[in-house]
């Protein structure tokens, strides 16, 4: 029997644990159900993947993304050991093999999303195997006070009732007091030993700055602080826009967002984690379960909507321990645009009545009918036909799937379909003969790079945001270049599946899940305003700031973010430089002395100290002889 520790030995090269890594291995190997509170880069996925190595049997592990577990899976399979990834677009019959291989071929690890969790074979199969372990990664998505609530993670409490014997971890980088009880009551963890990890990380130095420019800033921000890097913007025409920017301005930078395709965000992420490119600019699609070591740089551009989003994303900066900044840029349009973007947004419960109502009409459902009725949805067609906001309604949709009341499940990836049939040289031609299809050809170009190469899913709301044309008429065109011979289009007039889960029973429906709506609302705008107070608090230490948000009471200065740099450069003003003077020459008297002894000697802030001993030197009060050292002139 090995131990844990010939386990992380053997495969992954360390010879001790990172802190409390080994207590939550212990806790999990003697069958304890288990909570990881660790911050980011704190190595949560050994928390139980040496466990279910120490075990026989495999381990179970539900996680949020493909790319996660595409990754968690690619390290394991590079080291020898035995997992599989079952994500979206499996075919039954391999769906079949690839489970019959999970019982039967001595795997150790079967990754599975939420959503594939509930397919019946799934479950079936799932019976058969000899499972060890059961781990939730990101496991903050499944409680609706968390910044990233998946409603597909409510239903994972079904490993509960297919296996309740076996213990389950829950594993995660940010969660407040309330976010961890909700946590532990919807995954039903018995009596389960909490291990939280500080969020303090000495490196990091957490920098917020009054931008009136923030292009310019960020250009000085990438001069000063050279290495890998990451910006984050909260939508998809911000995040072209700064990429074109910082392209101009000769800096390699890729872009990453939810409409960027499959292949080309492989392309892209592959390009960014090996240097060939230094900077991604991403929308807060990015980022989750990446783990690049050396990146010196996180910089939002716009302030998120909330601190457990910018800890995340912040905490994606310094993971080898070196230092690195998270630089926040705020200017006086941020409080309205978050207000427009994530308050404004939020619907009421009269507005949920109305929607609820209106989409029981729109597919015709009589009251009392409807329930387990499946639909093809266009919702941008919805929100035109009655005149709603899109967000508005989307937030609504959202959380009537989190109640359960319906499935929302969009497909923006599967409704259109495009491919440029003709070489570069002749659309080339085409644009210069015919302007008026130049705009909307040339956006195609820049944001589908393989075009040219097979059909790519191409998303119309999307385009119609960049160029500011009618989708209506986007479509128009794109037809008429099919015509043309210019490209291939096909179009789907759905962009979602919308399942009616209950009966359709208007305000009974609605009025049930009224208290929810309430407190959603009341915790998102919390989260908004703790943010916001986070930007303009100029009075304290920013880590401190963060980590009281979090709970963590026994804290200190950390000396280098926005607050304590700007705290040390007042006291080099009110410290008389004369006084410096005396006591530099005092220790000089001694003996001689470089810059660095006489700064750990004398203690005043290191820059106050160089700069007097400038001065004394242009002086010749003091001089530097040949060993480098100062002595008195």
């Amino acid at each position: 029997m090995h131990t844990s520790l010939d386990i992380l030995k053997k495969y992954w090269g360390y010879s001790s644990f990172k802190p409390l890594q080994g207590e939550i291995i212990d806790s999990v190997i003697e069958g304890e159900d288990t909570f990881a509170l660790l911050p980011t880069g704190g190595g949560k996925s050994i928390c139980y993947q040496i466990p279910v190595m120490m075990k026989k049997g495999i381990g179970v592990v539900i996680s949020p993304l493909i790319a996660l577990m595409q990754d968690q899976v690619h390290h394991l399979q590079k080291k020898g050991i035995k997992a599989i990834a079952l994500t979206s677009g499996i075919k039954y019959a391999e769906l079949d093999t690839l489970l019959d291989n999970c019982i039967y071929g001595n795997y150790k690890f079967l990754y599975l999303s939420p959503e594939r969790l509930q397919q019946d074979i799934v479950q079936e199969r799932l019976k058969q195997m000899s499972i060890n372990l059961i781990a939730v990664d990101e496991a903050h998505c499944i409680s609706q006070w968390g910044s990233d609530f998946r409603p597909s993670y409510k239903k994972i409490s079904v490993l509960r009732e297919l296996f309740p014997s076996i213990p389950m971890i829950a594993l995660t980088a940010s969660a407040t007091k309330i976010v961890v009880a909700d946590i532990i009551n919807e995954l039903e963890l018995f009596q389960p030993k909490i291990f939280k990890q500080s969020f303090y990380r000495s490196n990091l130095a957490y920098r917020v700055i009054h931008a009136g420019d923030k292009h310019h800033n960020i250009l000085q921000i990438l001069e000063k602080h050279p290495g890998s890097s990451i910006i984050y913007t909260r939508n998809r025409k911000t995040t072209i826009e700064l990429d074109d920017f910082l392209n101009d301005h000769g800096h390699r930078t890729t872009y990453y967002h939810g409409g960027v395709d499959a292949k080309e965000k492989t392309k892209r992420f592959k390009q960014w984690i090996t240097n060939d490119i230094r900077i991604m600019v991403a929308t807060n699609a990015f980022g989750m379960g990446v783990d690049k070591p050396d990146v010196r740089t996180v910089i939002h551009y716009d302030i998120p909507e909330s601190i457990e989003s910018y800890f995340q994303e912040a905490g994606r900066a310094g993971r080898d321990g070196k230092l690195s900044h998270a630089f926040l840029l705020k200017n006086q349009n941020d409080h309205q645009r978050l207000h427009n973007q994530f308050i404004k947004v939020l619907p009421n419960i009269e507005a949920v009545k109305t929607i609820y109502r209106k989409l029981c009409n729109y597919f015709q459902i009589s009251y009392g009918e409807g329930e387990h009725t499946t639909h093809e949805f266009d919702f941008n067609s919805f929100c035109k036909t009655y005149g709603f906001g899109t967000l508005l309604t989307y937030n609504t949709l959202q959380f009537l799937d989190r109640c359960e009341v319906i499935r929302f499940t969009q497909r923006f990836s599967q409704k259109n379909h495009l491919q440029i049939i003709i070489s570069g040289s002749q659309v080339l031609r085409f644009i210069a003969n015919n302007s008026t299809y130049e705009l909307i050809i040339k956006t195609i170009l820049r944001s589908y790079s393989n075009i040219f190469d097979e059909k790519v899913a191409i998303n119309i709301p999307d385009l119609a945001s960049k160029t500011d044309i009618d989708e209506k008429a986007i479509i128009a065109i794109l037809n008429t270049l099919q015509e043309q011979k210019i490209l291939e289009f096909s179009h789907q007039l759905s962009d979602a599946v919308l399942i009616f889960l209950v009966p359709r029973e208007d305000e009974r429906t609605i009025n049930k899940i009224k208290p929810i709506l309430i407190e959603q609302n009341e915790s998102k705008i919390k989260k908004v305003q703790s943010i916001l107070k986070f930007s303009r608090d100029h009075t304290k230490c920013k880590s401190r700031q963060l980590l009281h948000y979090f709970g963590e009471k026994d804290t200190f200065d950390c000396e280098i973010c926005s607050f304590c740099i700007d705290a040390k450069n007042l006291n080099i003003n009110n410290i008389s430089q004369k006084q410096v003077e005396t006591d530099i020459i005092k220790l000089l008297t001694e003996r001689k002395m470089s810059s660095r002894d006489l700064t750990k000697q004398l203690h005043y802030p290191e820059k106050l100290v160089l700069q007097v001993l400038r001065k004394m030197n242009e002086l010749r009060i003091i001089k530097i002889n040949h060993d480098n050292n100062y002595q008195i002139g």
